[in-house]
């Protein structure tokens, strides 16, 4: 019966807490101190705190948190899968829908300006971390990086994750 209340503390502020964590917040406050009595709002402001603290998204560590302290293992990956749960189940059906009408004119229409939106985005986004790394680092040490990760990207095919993980280190031993 405790799992069904953990995905019930969960599930339900995951559909009406429309905007993400910082919105469900309160919701999630309601289920845990008001309904079920888990714990008290001292005890919530205290985990609030600590989920702020770290990083990722604060509705699945809020989850992960009170759904171990309730219900061990299985009451964390409850309370996370149901605070995942409602936008899992949404995305499957406006991508179901999305595929059914795939080849409509207007969803073609839709796709093709949706593209360069996120190509500027993403462009954008580049620029900012180019700059933050040009900043902190100097220019010669950021030349050196994107050269290296573009040659070891498109010359010689190395996984990304490597070429990361070896940007990662030159940073630990000669920029740290």
């Amino acid at each position: 019966m405790i799992y069904w209340k953990i995905f019930l503390a969960f599930f339900i502020p995951g559909i009406v807490g429309y905007g993400g964590g910082p919105a469900s917040i309160p919701l999630v406050e309601n289920e845990v101190v008001d309904r079920y009595h888990w714990m008290s709002v001292s005890d919530f402001s205290e985990m609030l705190a600590m989920a702020n603290a770290l990083p990722g998204p604060i509705a699945t560590k809020m989850a992960g948190y009170i759904g171990y302290q309730q219900g061990g293992i299985l009451g964390s990956v409850i309370g996370v899968f149901a605070t995942v749960a409602p936008s899992l189940l949404l995305m499957i059906v406006l991508l179901s829908i999305l595929n059914k009408f795939k080849d409509s004119p207007r969803v073609k229409k839709m796709t093709a300006l949706i593209r360069p939106t996120i190509a500027v985005l993403l462009g954008i986004m580049a620029f900012s971390f180019f700059h933050t790394s040009y900043q902190d680092t100097g220019i010669w040490q950021t030349i050196f990086l994107i050269a290296a990760s573009f040659l070891l990207l498109e010359k010689w095919k190395v996984h990304p994750a490597f070429v990361i993980m070896g940007a990662l280190a030159y940073g630990a031993v000669f920029l740290g």
